[in-house]
């Protein structure tokens, strides 16, 4: 949905030159100036901004902390400019919103804040791993994980159209607690067979291969890769492109790319959108946003979605994910307020009441925070996006594309979108030794 802030080769990190019981008052210390300037995504659901605001200005008020709240828009890269430029300059907001790998890329400017994670895993359960591993730094969080603009990116597809082809898929994955006998064949390797008749039906799957502005196919296919365990290179910095799980998932894809849409090179995060509201696709990958436009724009294809798990490989079920944080610049002049206001705003009953205002676009990437009844009672059809959070019983895991490498290279695998170029040409032709060869020039190229 969001591009991640373009950077490159080792430099990656590094600024470029144009770059318990939770507290629920502020206790004003003489190092409190009274006033805090905080930015915030701006959030795409009509009503994310609203109840954000209302719930800044409930703790202004009761704190007696004057909050200037930003909402800046992540389109163009805005808001990973805002805080390039504001990390550079030492000088903007005490806090900022960052997504993805913006948290590493801006953590020297970051203030630890360990003892507010502290706090919120006790009440809220654990953090999922991609989190955990964008917000750590040398072991210390730098970051708060976010609901805000925390998404999955799983399938969403047309009810009608695969039952013409026998699978229903809200008895698959229904709207309730519990795992169902079906769900043990939602391989990739059933995915293919849909995606073959989806090809052949009118109905291409909404699959893309674009560059870095098609986020949303890097992250699918850094899912499927885990999925069949095929790692490009690993945390001590081993290129494993020559495995025999690299050349697995690559003789598969070999075969899936035959049935994407002809113009999957060129597509970007909005292409999948559009295929599926159209009614031209009957599968895309992405959080509920196609959906949800479908609801305003298309009605009669939005009650024909249905919102459920990625489909298993050899080594598991992983679900694309994006992930937002909210950080406090160590130059702040009022640190304490500005973590005790994020602090609030990621207690339980704020959570839940931004979670509502946004139909339950927002995931909080907390284990004992996705039992919000939102996900039940969204509709149509009613129970949709039931299966867009992580499910204990879904059997599925966390996916963020290039992770199982250190950050300063795996932004750099993410951003050059190399997992989607692969494929682009295996489609084009290309031999699987071909594509390898390429790859393998690539990454070593993020090594030196």
């Amino acid at each position: 949905m969001i591009r991640s802030n373009g950077l490159s080769r080792r430099g990656a990190l590094k600024l470029g030159a144009a770059a318990g019981a939770l507290p629920l008052v502020h206790i004003r210390t003489a190092g409190a100036a009274g006033k805090v300037n905080i930015g915030f995504w701006d959030h795409w659901v009509p009503g994310g901004n609203e109840i954000m605001q209302k719930q800044v200005d409930a703790w202004a008020a009761q704190n007696k902390v004057e909050v200037q709240a930003d909402f800046i828009t992540g389109n163009g890269n805005k808001l990973s400019m805002t805080g390039a430029a504001e990390a550079q300059a030492k000088a903007g907001h005490d806090a900022l919103t960052f997504f993805n790998w913006d948290v590493h890329n801006y953590a020297d400017a970051l203030e630890p804040i360990d003892d507010v994670m502290a706090r919120l895993v006790a009440a809220n359960g654990e953090v999922t791993q991609t989190c955990a591993y964008l917000a750590k730094v040398k072991n210390k969080w730098v970051a708060v994980p976010t609901s805000s603009g925390t998404q999955t990116k799983p399938p969403c597809a047309r009810i009608s159209w695969f039952k013409t082809q026998g699978l229903d898929v809200q008895a698959m994955y229904p709207a309730h607690p519990g795992k169902t006998d079906l769900q043990d064949s939602w391989t990739w390797d059933a995915f293919l067979k849909y995606a073959e008749a989806a090809k052949k039906s009118g109905m291409t799957f909404g699959l893309g291969l674009g560059g870095n502005n098609n986020t949303d196919a890097i992250d699918t296919h850094g899912a499927l890769f885990r999925a069949f365990g095929a790692t490009l290179i690993d945390s001590e910095g081993a290129i494993q492109l020559k495995s025999d799980a690299v050349h697995q998932v690559l003789e598969y894809a070999q075969r899936l790319v035959k049935f994407y849409p002809d113009d999957a090179v060129s597509y970007d995060d909005a292409s999948n959108n559009r295929a599926l509201i159209s009614g031209k696709s009957a599968l895309i990958f992405n959080p509920p946003s196609a959906w949800a436009v479908a609801k305003r724009d298309a009605p009669a294809v939005a009650a024909d979605c249905w919102t459920f798990p990625a489909p298993k490989g050899p080594k598991g079920r992983f679900v694309p994910t994006l992930s937002f944080f909210w950080g406090v610049y160590s130059f702040s002049n009022n640190k304490s307020a500005a973590k005790e206001l994020i602090e609030y705003l990621m207690q339980r009953p704020q959570v839940e009441a931004r979670c509502n205002a946004t139909d339950g676009y927002d995931i909080p990437p907390y284990a004992k925070m996705i039992d919000f009844k939102i996900w039940e009672e969204v509709e149509p059809p009613k129970g949709t996006v039931y299966n867009y959070p992580i499910r204990p019983w879904s059997d599925e895991q966390p996916s963020l594309t290039a992770s199982e490498a250190t950050p300063d290279v795996a932004v750099q695998i993410y951003n050059r979108a190399i997992h989607n170029q692969m494929l682009a040409r295996l489609k084009d032709g290309q031999t699987i030794p071909q594509v390898i060869a390429w790859a393998q020039d690539e990454i070593g190229g993020f090594l030196r």
